[in-house]
C-alpha cells in the first residue's frame, strides 16, 4: 500500500532566534510624545574595491575592472550623498548614517559631515565587496569588533547598531553582534515592531526593522522602477502605516543609497516624498503622531517598553 504521509511532514528547521507572534496579538503602545509611528532613514554610504569583488549593477558585468558599474556607485560618494545630506538639512531631518569603514581611508570627510549632522553611525562592514557570512567565526567576529573600533576611533561614536553587506548572515552572527559590543541588528525584514533575538550568551539582540520593500536597491537596480513610483512608494506606504498606526505603535524604515537617489532626477521625486513626511510633524493627530529618528533611538525606546527585563520570550 502506498502511503499518503507527505515525505515533507513535520517540524521544519528553525533559526530558534524568536517565537512567532502575530502581529494582531501584542500590547497597546505609544512611542515618545504619543506617537504611533516611528520613521528613520537610513542612508547606505559604501566604498567597492576597484577590479574586483561585489556590487550593484546598472549595466551588465564587464570583465574587470568594470569602470562602468563601479564609478557609477562612487558617483554617491563623489556627489550623491552631498545632495542627500543637503536635502536632509534643509528638511531638518535626522538620518542613520550606514557607512562601511573603508570609507575612512577613501573620503573621511563624507562620514565627518554625516558625524557633524548628528547622524547615527550604524556599522555596515568595511566595504560592500565583500559578504561576511561566508566566514569564518573568528573573521567575523574580527570584521565585527573592528568596525566597531573604527568609528569610535575616528568618529567617537561606539556604533550600537549593525546591518550586514548584502544582508550576509552566518549561523553566528547575532551571537556574534552582541559579543562584540553591538544592541541591534538591521539585518531581518520579518516584521513592522522592534523584535528581541536570542543569542547563545543570554544577552538580547534587538532586531529593528529595516526594509527590502522601500529600498531603492530592490526596487530602481532590480525591479526597474522608476523615480516618481519610488517617491509615492515612500509616500503610500507612510500614510497606510500611519493609518496602521492608530492601533499599535509601528517602524517605517526607508532605505536609500545615494549613488541611486542622488541622481538629480531621482532626487526630486525624492524631496516630494521626504517633504510629505516632514510636512506630518506639523500635522500629527493625536494617537496617530509621527516620531523621526534614528534607529538607534527605536532600539533604545523598545528595549525601554517592551523588553525592561532584558530577556526575549
Amino acid at each position: 500500500m502506498t502511503s499518503t504521509v507527505s515525505p515533507y511532514a513535520g517540524i521544519l528547521p528553525d533559526h530558534g532566534r524568536f517565537p512567532y507572534r502575530a502581529i494582531t496579538q501584542r500590547p497597546f503602545w505609544r512611542w515618545p510624545g504619543g506617537a504611533g509611528l516611528a520613521v528613520y532613514l537610513a542612508v547606505n554610504h559604501e566604498h567597492f574595491a576597484f577590479g574586483e569583488g561585489l556590487g550593484a549593477m546598472l549595466g551588465p558585468a564587464s570583465p574587470q575592472p568594470d569602470v562602468l558599474n563601479y564609478s557609477w556607485r562612487e558617483y554617491g560618494n563623489r556627489v550623491g550623498a552631498w545632495r542627500c545630506l543637503a536635502l536632509l538639512d534643509e528638511l531638518k531631518l535626522p538620518a542613520a548614517a550606514l557607512i562601511n569603514t573603508a570609507l575612512y581611508d577613501h573620503c573621511p570627510e563624507l562620514v565627518a559631515a554625516c558625524v557633524a549632522r548628528g547622524d547615527e553611525l550604524v556599522g555596515h562592514g568595511h566595504t560592500n565587496a565583500e559578504r561576511q557570512g561566508v566566514w569564518d567565526e573568528a573573521q567575523e567576529r574580527h570584521l565585527l569588533a573592528g568596525c566597531r573600533a573604527r568609528m569610535l576611533e575616528h568618529s567617537g561614536q561606539a556604533a550600537q547598531g549593525w546591518l550586514s553587506p548584502w544582508i550576509s548572515e552566518s549561523r553566528l552572527t547575532p551571537d556574534l553582534l552582541v559579543e562584540t559590543g553591538y544592541t541591534y541588528t538591521l539585518n531581518w525584514c520579518h516584521d513592522d515592531q522592534p523584535v528581541p533575538m536570542r543569542t547563545r550568551s543570554g544577552q538580547v539582540l534587538w532586531s529593528v526593522p529595516y526594509p527590502q520593500e522601500l529600498n531603492d536597491i530592490p526596487m530602481i537596480v532590480a525591479r526597474q522602477m522608476d523615480a516618481k513610483d519610488f517617491a509615492q512608494m515612500i509616500i503610500d506606504q507612510f500614510d497606510e502605516m500611519l493609518e496602521q498606526s492608530k492601533r499599535q505603535a509601528l517602524v517605517l524604515g526607508i532605505a536609500l543609497h545615494p549613488y541611486i537617489v542622488g541622481q538629480p532626477y531621482r532626487l526630486r521625486h525624492l524631496r516630494r516624498a521626504l517633504q510629505h513626511i516632514a510636512a506630518a510633524r506639523e500635522r500629527a493627530h493625536e494617537g496617530t503622531g509621527v516620531w523621526i529618528t534614528t534607529p538607534g533611538a527605536i532600539c533604545a525606546e523598545a528595549q525601554r517598553l517592551i523588553g525592561a527585563n532584558g530577556a526575549a520570550p
